[in-house]
Parts: C-alpha cells; sequence; structure tokens
C-alpha cells in the first residue's frame, strides 16, 4: 500500500509539472525592445567636467549632447538617466541630431523617461530625414516591428536601405537578407550578395554566415554581379 501511494505520489508530481510546463508556454512571449545604441565618443572637453557643465548651461548644444551621455553612461558621475534626458532633450531642442537619437533610444528604451514608442518614431524620423544613419536604422526597427507605428516591411525596407547606403553594416545585413527572402522589396538575389557582402567585410557575423549559404545555392550570374556592385560601393557620407 505504501509503495502504491509513493507511485500515486509522484505521478501527481509529473501531471502537475506538465501542467505547469504547458501553461508557462502558452503565454504570448513578451515583445523584446531593442536598441541599437552606438559607441559613443565623448569630446576631449568632458574630462573637465566642470567647464562642459558650464558651457552646457551657456546653451551650446554640442556641449549639452556630452553631458547627457555622461549622465546616460556614468563618466565621471553616478549614472542618471533623467539627468541625461534632461540634457538631451535641451540639445535636441536646437537640432543637435545625435541628442535628437540619443532622445529616441532612451524613449524607445524607458530610460530616464516612460516608455514611448511613438515619441521614439517621432525623433526617430526627425534625425532620419537629416541623414543620420542611426536613426534611419532604429525607425525601420520599429516599422519591421509595428511598435509605435503601423507595421510595415516596405517601410522597414525604405529605411534599412537607407541605412545601409550610409554604410552601417547591421543595415546592410538586414537589407541584405529582405532581398534574398523578397521581404518588403522584389527579390533579388544579386542585390543580396551585394549588400552581404559589404556587410561580410565590415564584420557582420550573420552577413558571412548567410552570404557562405548562398554561395553554395546562387547562380553564377547572381554572385558575380552582386560581387560587381560591393566593389563599387561607395557609402552615402553623413549629412
Amino acid at each position: 500500500m505504501h509503495k502504491q501511494l509513493l507511485l500515486i505520489s509522484a505521478a501527481l508530481i509529473i501531471l502537475f509539472a506538465a501542467v505547469a510546463g504547458y501553461l508557462l508556454l502558452s503565454q504570448p512571449a513578451s515583445p523584446t525592445t531593442v536598441v541599437v545604441q552606438r559607441p559613443v565618443t565623448l569630446p576631449a572637453q568632458a574630462a573637465n567636467l566642470d567647464a562642459l557643465r558650464a558651457k552646457a548651461e551657456a546653451g551650446d548644444a554640442a556641449a549639452q549632447t556630452s553631458l547627457g551621455w555622461i549622465y546616460q553612461k556614468g563618466v565621471q558621475v553616478k549614472p542618471d538617466m533623467k539627468a541625461a534626458v534632461q540634457w538631451f532633450r535641451r540639445a535636441a531642442d536646437q537640432t543637435n541630431v545625435e541628442a535628437i537619437v540619443a532622445l529616441g533610444e532612451m524613449n524607445q528604451a524607458g530610460q530616464g523617461t516612460p516608455a514611448n514608442a511613438a515619441e521614439a518614431r517621432r525623433l526617430y524620423l526627425q534625425a532620419a530625414q537629416l541623414g543620420n544613419v542611426a536613426a534611419q536604422y532604429n525607425l525601420a526597427y520599429l516599422y519591421e516591428q509595428g511598435s509605435g507605428v503601423d507595421q510595415s516591411e516596405s517601410e522597414a525596407s525604405k529605411w534599412y536601405q537607407l541605412a545601409a547606403e550610409g554604410g552601417d553594416p547591421l543595415a546592410q545585413f538586414d537589407i541584405g537578407q529582405r532581398y534574398h527572402l523578397g521581404l518588403g522589396v522584389t527579390a533579388n538575389q544579386a542585390e543580396a550578395v551585394k549588400w552581404l557582402t559589404l556587410a561580410a567585410a565590415q564584420g557582420q557575423a550573420d552577413s558571412i554566415k548567410l552570404l557562405a549559404k548562398l554561395k553554395s545555392t546562387l547562380s553564377a550570374a547572381d554572385l558575380a554581379a552582386g560581387a560587381q556592385s560591393a566593389q563599387t560601393f561607395t557609402a552615402r557620407p553623413p549629412k
């Protein structure tokens, strides 16, 4: 009898675990927020924090942007996301494009301000129209995910393409993959090879892997055309 009770108890434990696992797996996954933040190089004047703060208080947009990064990254000060937002906003109000992008990233991630994808989209669009590659990439991602905007593969491809033309390796991978799959653009294997080749040349790991796979499946004509286009490519200079 004791042995039977142990077997029944073990069976119930397994049943409960299975049910719990099913309920956990059946829950919808929480959306993942991806914010691509490029490395920041602070100017030499950042070493003198008091002087930088004085310039920022006097209205210098570049100093305000640098001070925002200092508070965001915690350089020489304790990280303070609210202070970072305040300084980025003051610089963004003067149309400092780097501050506009940084403020968009903080709105997207909910750093120092409530998460607001629609405001992030507005800021990214402003900077993207000024030619900023990071903003173009982040805007493309919002359209891809339907975050703060109506989901649109064609709009995502449009902005990935612009960022790719600016030389961004992540965007080059994304648009290359989209040309391969025909996602938001008309499928074009030569264009796929071009963009993946450019991204791979910058060490973008996903492009290296996908390009190696395509070299064994695509026609020699597409491979040659894509390689030729990559050789003659010149990145669009920043505005």
